[in-house]
């Protein structure tokens, strides 16, 4: 199975299976037209008399054959052997978890997937012993792997910073017992940072996501205050200070979303670029399309142009030594994902679970409240491994629309919470995700190509 498409001058070509990625020239890449998973000893005379009239025919013979070589290196219409990998996937520990260490939250931004801070619940904050039975529960069910992640979600978690302090030091304390190692992540709107939680962040935290939905007059449209007011004029000093002290071995990104009321995004990711940062996602609104600030289907066409407005800006500004990262652009066409995350992607409800402040058990943090898919409890010690094995075995192959898409390998499928909520099955792909995925997909491989092709000039 391949890809094959031109974008930005270029002819690229993606070999599903393999993983290769090639840039073909006009000749060769007519040529795969007539061809359909497998490329014969010679090329067929048919094909060669229907494009000598666009193309020297020697050079067709040659392109032909540089085609046949890359068939037989397995590098192009190769084989697929990921598919004995599918059914390997039950009994793995878990290995990350997301604290919901804060259902409440002082913004309420009308997107917010999370009922505004409080996930269709009350309003409360994570106890301590609840987050310790959680550190405890990872532990338990981590098997032998040694790297462990937890990350701080709400709600706002620096409501609830006095345990997020607490847990972490308490993690700290049984990595030598039991051989772990942990990896703390936390997701802030940045109202509440001061020096003293901006530090221990920077100190702590592997990694930390901060909200900011770009322009003021955008981020103010929707992330407002409990009063609704705007929220842009505090947070932003704040994250400029945060990343300012960040040290160079911690990673952070900013993290946007984009509606119907800015598909110009492209304008939102120059303005976080003004303000010093330059670790970026800009995330769509995944909704119910009835709202009005959703992303609809006839809204693609822009999205899917301000995608190649994005794509052409980061390659000019990689060029002047200014790049940038951009979540959704960033693939490893070197060396990729595992067998087993290029199957399953991000592992919900197999290796990865949320937990809310009263210690129930979750498939992930957009699964929370949702009772139907509730799978224990860290107090209890319970986890329903039944639901567990489902996820576990919930893949590209289990998924009918998913097992001839070219793009499966990289989005794994998309996000189980997405298929459900919008889709009513995990099982079945969210559509318009899904063309969302396989544009970024190949805005970021023509990048690739495009860099490269410069550094061999």
């Amino acid at each position: 199975m391949i890809h094959k498409y031109s974008m930005n001058g270029y002819n690229i070509v993606m070999d599903t299976n393999s993983g290769a990625v090639h840039i073909f020239s006009d000749a060769a890449f007519a040529i795969l037209d007539y061809l359909d998973d497998y490329v014969p000893d010679e090329p067929p005379e048919y094909m060669i008399d229907k494009l000598k009239n666009r193309f020297d025919e020697k050079m067709l013979r040659e392109s032909y054959a540089e085609i046949r070589e890359l068939y037989k290196k397995g590098q192009l219409y190769s084989k697929d052997d990921y598919a004995p990998f599918a059914k390997m996937l039950k009994g793995a520990p878990i290995k990350s978890m997301c604290l919901n260490i804060s259902h409440d939250c002082n913004l309420r931004c009308r997107y917010c997937f999370a009922a505004q801070g409080d996930f269709g619940g009350a309003r409360m904050l994570m106890p301590f012993n609840v987050a310790k039975s959680a550190i405890d529960f990872l532990i338990a069910h981590s098997g032998s792997r040694h790297n462990l992640e937890v990350d701080f979600f709400g709600g706002e978690p620096l409501m609830n910073f006095d345990v997020v302090k607490k847990t972490v030091a308490y993690a700290r304390s049984l990595e030598k017992p039991h051989n772990k190692n942990f990896r703390f992540t936390i997701t802030t709107n940045g109202l509440m940072l001061n020096d003293d939680n901006i530090d221990f962040i920077n100190r702590e935290m592997s990694n930390c996501i901060l909200s900011l939905d770009g322009r003021k007059e955008v981020n103010d449209r929707l992330r407002v205050r409990t009063d609704g007011t705007g929220s842009y004029d505090e947070i932003v000093p704040k994250f400029q200070k945060l990343v300012a002290r960040r040290p160079k071995d911690r990673d952070y990104y900013v993290r946007g979303t984009f509606s119907k009321y800015n598909l110009d995004f492209l304008n939102d990711i120059k303005h976080y670029l003004d303000l010093g940062f330059n670790e970026i996602s800009v995330e769509p609104v995944v909704s119910d399309t009835k709202l009005d600030y959703a992303i609809q289907e006839e809204d693609l066409p822009r999205v899917f142009e301000e995608y190649d407005k994005l794509s052409k800006f980061m390659i000019e500004r990689a060029k002047e030594g200014r790049g940038f990262d951009f979540f959704h652009f960033m693939v490893d066409l070197d060396q990729g994902p595992c067998a087993i995350k290029r199957l399953r992607g991000c592992s919900c409800g197999n290796e990865y679970v949320a937990v809310t402040p009263t210690g129930d058990i979750y498939p992930c943090h957009q699964f929370v409240g949702k009772s139907e898919w509730k799978m224990g409890n860290v107090l209890d010690n319970t986890l329903d491994e039944n639901m567990k094995d489902r996820f576990a075995f919930t893949n590209v192959y289990s998924k009918p629309e998913c097992r001839n898409c070219w793009a499966k390998f990289y989005c794994s499928g998309g996000c189980n919470a997405n298929n459900m909520q919008y889709e009513g099955d995990i099982r079945k792909p969210h559509t318009i995700s899904c063309k969302l995925e396989k544009k970024r997909l190949e805005c970021a491989v023509m990048i690739k190509a495009a860099l490269a092709d410069t550094e061999s000039t």
